[in-house]
């Protein structure tokens, strides 16, 4: 069961070589983490194993962003993107993350492999500000409305820029 953490301001860089390795199965449960995912979240590999992975996940993140990395996965699609994560402790951490499905000899999906990196800083800047307009989005429409309301205004801002979210990420 996750617990309750105050976020705060303590920021962690990746450094240049290091790659967050896990694996999670269909439902998100972590199945693998490396000593770089162990290091950065602040947590120990039998906590981490059989958690759902959003164990990290960081409240500045919107709701949004994992639905669509969510239905890109579950749809036999790779996902780019930003993402800010949160330590056990509170602090954060800003990743450069690529999911994949991984597939059985049949073709069946059977979990997803995650690698992330050191992200750019002008990403994370682009990023930051774009989540947080979302944010404020799916706080304005409440909980029930919240993803599709964050979702409108990232897809408006997609429009806008003539690219996918994909491109949009590989680009910054």
């Amino acid at each position: 069961m996750k617990r309750p953490i105050t976020p705060t301001s303590v920021e962690r860089v990746m450094r240049e070589n290091d790659f967050i390795v896990s694996m999670t199965d269909t439902k998100g449960r972590i199945t693998y983490g490396n000593r770089i995912f162990i290091e950065f979240s602040g947590y120990s590999e039998a906590e981490l194993l059989g958690t759902q992975h959003n164990i990290i996940r960081h409240p500045d993140m919107p709701r949004a962003v994992f639905k669509l990395l969510w239905d890109k996965i579950q749809a036999g699609e790779e996902c780019f993107a930003y993402v800010k994560n949160m330590s056990k402790d509170g602090g954060f951490y800003w990743v450069f993350t690529n999911v994949t499905p991984v597939y059985d000899p049949s073709g069946n999906i059977t979990g997803y492999f995650s690698v992330r990196r050191k992200p750019k800083p002008s990403g994370v800047h682009t990023m930051a500000t774009v989540y947080a307009a979302m944010l404020e989005e799916e706080r304005k429409a409440g909980a029930a409305n919240a993803i599709a309301a964050s979702t409108k205004l990232l897809v408006n801002i997609l429009t806008e820029k003539g690219l996918s979210y994909d491109e949009l990420v590989l680009a910054i």
